[in-house]
Parts: C-alpha cells; sequence; structure tokens
C-alpha cells in the first residue's frame, strides 16, 4: 500500500466548547447524529463534557480533510473552506470503540470524483488515531491505497 494522504490537527477544547454554545453557531450543525449521539454516550460513561469528545472528532474531520487534500496532489479540491460538508464526513467509534471515517454518499462520490475516479471504497482507506488530554485534543488521519 501507498501512503495517498496524511493531515493532523490539534483544537483547543475550551476555545472550541465555546464555539458550540455560542447562539447561531454553525459549528453544531458540523456533526451528524451518530456523531452526536456517541460523544454523548463516551462522556457520560467517562464522566466528563461532551465536547471534549466533539473536539476530537473535529480534529479528525480537519485531519481527514487535509489528508484528502495532500492525496489530490495537483488536482482541485473538490470544496472550498466554506462548502466542505463537515458532517459528511463522519468519525465515528466501531463496536470496540475504535474510530474510523465514514464518507456520506455523496462525499464518497465527491472523492472518487477528485481522485479520478479510482481509489474507491475497496482502494483506498481512511485510518483515524484521536486524543485528548487537558485542554487539547488532536487527530492524525492517513489514507492509504
Amino acid at each position: 500500500m501507498t501512503v495517498l494522504g496524511l493531515g493532523h490537527d490539534v483544537v483547543d477544547v475550551v476555545a472550541f466548547n465555546d464555539l458550540l454554545v455560542e447562539p447561531g453557531s454553525r459549528m453544531t450543525r458540523a456533526f451528524s447524529t451518530r456523531e452526536r449521539r456517541q460523544c454523548a454516550m463516551r462522556a457520560q460513561g467517562k464522566h466528563d463534557a461532551e465536547s471534549v469528545h466533539l473536539a476530537a472528532r473535529w480534529a479528525g474531520k480537519e485531519a481527514a480533510f487535509k489528508a484528502w487534500c495532500e492525496a489530490l496532489g495537483t488536482r482541485p479540491y473538490p470544496y472550498g473552506l466554506d462548502d466542505v460538508p463537515w458532517a459528511g464526513i463522519e468519525v465515528l467509534d466501531d463496536s470496540r470503540g475504535c474510530p474510523h471515517i465514514v464518507l456520506a454518499r455523496e462525499v464518497e462520490e465527491a472523492w472518487r470524483t477528485s481522485m479520478g475516479g479510482g481509489a474507491g471504497p475497496g482502494e483506498a482507506r481512511w485510518h483515524v488515531s484521536l486524543s485528548h488530554d487537558g485542554p487539547v485534543a488532536s487527530a492524525v488521519v492517513v489514507i492509504d491505497g
């Protein structure tokens, strides 16, 4: 396998929480219902704030987009920074609690198109690692194919 893209992102948890609770914030719409539900369950189980887990997933989304941009090389980006369908790039836990990237159908189509029709679901794998400690959340995403 060849590494197609690598992305990393770091999020200030306190500043991120301020964005979440800001009236009229678009940040809550950046997460799917499944992501919000998993973060609520994880926060309840760990007795901490939901925003900590959302911040880590936000870092995962940003890292995924950065890895995608690197994978494109000189090809044009399918989205501008203002129109990325963030809720369509889900960072979800599997049955063992390990995070993985799930692309919504339209985002998956944009991925395939942006990669020249190749690197479909069976041809590219997205790996994500999330972490948070105190006021910082971070994520790394690698795309290989």
